[in-house]
């Protein structure tokens, strides 16, 4: 049996450069909580949510204006007991020119039905990509989960 990994995607009227440029703005649609580059090659960078999820990515892929890949190194979630979900996955953005408009397509290659944490990342991603990442790209502002005290 194939595994199904996690993809959505959004199709948006902007240039590809636009699209590549907001997905590197990591702070401007997922989290202000954000340490590191997050916007080149072979660069680490943490993020976390309260004590609910810490993860700490590598960029192992970068083509300006078609795809950016992390890879995750560490990973906790505190609602799951197997804590290497997420660990050697990667979080691939391909970008790509259809019909006038730019598909951005997010596949996280290693999250797939069944995991603990499947339906709440799935979730979790869908809302972020079709709705922060998106107005980050066609309005200019992204609703990213704010800094923490």
């Amino acid at each position: 049996m194939k595994t199904q990994d996690f993809s959505v995607a959004i199709t948006v009227d902007d240039a590809p450069e636009k699209v590549f440029n907001a997905i590197n703005n990591v702070r401007g649609w997922w989290s202000q909580e954000i340490n590191g580059n997050t916007d080149k090659l072979g660069e680490t960078w943490r993020y976390h949510y309260k004590d609910v999820h810490a993860v700490t990515m590598k960029i192992t892929e970068i083509v300006p204006d078609k795809r950016v890949v992390w890879n995750v190194l560490e990973n906790h979630f505190n609602f799951t007991n197997d804590q290497t979900e997420w660990v050697n996955s990667n979080v691939i953005f391909d970008i790509s020119e259809k019909d006038g408009k730019t598909e951005m397509r997010l596949t996280h290659q290693g999250l797939v039905p069944g995991q603990e944490c499947y339906d709440i990342c799935s979730n979790a991603w869908t809302g972020y990509i079709t709705g922060s990442l998106r107005d980050l790209i066609t309005k200019g502002q992204g609703a990213p989960n704010p800094k923490e005290n």
